[in-house]
């Protein structure tokens, strides 16, 4: 089955040639004639979308969606307004009220399929994300606002300039966003070009392969892949709209330009991508969390121990050396004891700020105890490791850090020890047990620089 989609319409016969119509292409109907009792057969059926008739037995399209907002189990459902034809009033007012879509009786199969598989396929992407974002909120982690810092920037492209020109200054006159405009054949500047929040794109008849090979290429590009995209298909074609759909289209406006429907649909799609830029950045925060420290922004245990087995695998391939540190900030007990844990922590954040601006981007350096620090420096022989290590101890002792609004300035030195791995020395009986070996190595090295006086770089020489 593709899905679930619950009709609502109070006229039978059309419940069951829209039925006929969705059972042929393996959907599983639920139908119903009326709006009371709605939320209860949401929640049971679990639709994936809803049909249901502009006007029902007792009530309309919009109080059906205004009820199932109301409710999280239901908000969000999709839902297509089936309205009599050449009736905009109800089509407008539809479309303002939030409901996705609206087609005049009787709907054309093939774009209504079309638009069934856009409408649940952007909803699946939206619940995958709330899905992912669940354990970041269940933390605590507070979700980011969705909306636009910035008014968005809408693209129109038109085949003529001229079209262009009338519809942005149209659109202008009813909102505030950003409109720039392109003739179809700029294919490279759109394409290369500042991405935009929306594509709007006219679609001239069903031969128009120019259109729809633009909508393919901006959701198939890293810049514009999450960018919205309205196709303004040009008189009724619903194989050209369906296409427009498959081709990646969010949306398709079909008929004669109108701009208080397009303006009411570009509304709806930015609000979406709103919503969905703001999920997506969410999860991004929450895996970069997973394998970041939070105060420092260094890389934690979870992600250093993982990457250095890959960094000791790589060199004893490809026959090359590696260095291996583990970098302890000295007395740093005396200045929590001091100080207090704010004036430590700030000591902490500066300290591997120092470390990082003085490592290759190559090298990975991780906060993987209270003040002591892994790094490894992948294709690095024992001079290049020792100058390195020197060059971090200069850069934590060679100016005092200030602390306490900058009113004292502290005096912080570091031991390191290090390890250099070759490819003899590589991992042994398992990846486990070899990151162990090396990071035992590397402590014992720390251990002595320790021991000897601090502010010091010892080489554990035997790992050579």
């Amino acid at each position: 089955m593709q899905g679930t989609v619950l009709i609502l319409d109070g006229i039978a016969t059309n419940r069951i040639i829209l039925k006929v119509q969705l059972c042929a292409s393996y959907f599983h109907v639920v139908q119903s004639d009326r709006v009371e009792g709605i939320e209860d057969l949401a929640r049971r059926a679990k639709p994936d979308l809803i049909i249901t008739s502009m006007s029902l037995p007792d009530g309309r399209a919009t109080d059906l969606h205004a009820r199932l907002q109301k409710d999280e189990a239901t908000a969000g459902i999709p839902i297509i307004a089936i309205c009599a034809e050449n009736d905009r009033n109800s089509r407008l007012s539809a479309l303002a009220a939030g409901i996705d879509e609206v087609l005049s009786h009787p709907a054309d199969d093939v774009f209504l399929q079309a638009r069934i598989r856009s409408l649940i396929r952007a909803r699946g992407t939206a619940e995958e994300f709330r899905l992912r974002n669940e354990p970041p909120q269940a933390l605590g982690f507070c979700e980011p606002s969705a909306k636009f810092v910035l008014p968005a920037r809408v693209a129109i492209v038109a085949g003529k300039h001229e079209t262009g020109s009338k519809w942005r200054y149209d659109l202008a006159a009813r909102s505030r966003y950003n409109y720039c405009i392109f003739a179809k054949n700029d294919m490279p500047e759109i394409l290369s070009g500042e991405p935009s929040d929306l594509y709007v794109i006219e679609v001239d008849g069903d031969a128009d392969q120019t259109a729809m090979r633009l909508m393919a290429d901006l959701r198939a590009r890293a810049a514009t892949r999450h960018a919205a995209i309205i196709a303004v298909v040009q008189g009724t074609s619903a194989v050209s709209a369906a296409d427009a759909l498959d081709r990646g289209a969010h949306d398709v406006m079909t008929g004669e330009y109108c701009g208080e429907e397009l303006i009411l649909r570009i509304d709806a799609q930015l609000q979406r991508k709103a919503n969905s830029d703001s999920l997506r950045q969410s999860v991004e925060n929450g895996l970069r969390a997973a394998i970041r420290d939070p105060m420092t922004g260094l890389y934690n245990r979870n992600y250093a121990i993982p990457r250095l087995s890959r960094i000791a695998r790589d060199a004893n391939k490809n026959g090359s050396k590696c260095a291996v540190m583990l970098a302890d900030l000295d007395h740093f007990k005396r200045i929590n004891d001091r100080f207090g844990h704010g004036v430590g922590d700030a000591v902490l954040v500066e300290a591997a700020t120092r470390m990082r601006q003085s490592l290759r981007p190559s090298d990975m350096i991780a906060r993987i105890g209270g003040e002591e620090f892994l790094i490894a420096l992948p294709d690095t022989m024992e001079d290049e490791a020792r100058m390195t290590a020197n060059r971090l101890c200069q850069q934590i002792n060679e100016k005092p850090f200030r602390v306490l609004n900058g009113d004292y300035r502290l005096d912080v030195t570091i031991s390191i020890g290090v390890v250099i791995l070759s490819p003899d020395s590589g991992p042994s009986a398992t990846e486990a047990d070899a990151v162990l070996n090396v990071i035992q190595r590397a402590d014992r090295a720390l251990y002595r620089a320790k021991g000897s006086g601090r502010n010091k770089v010892t080489m554990f020489r035997s790992a050579a």
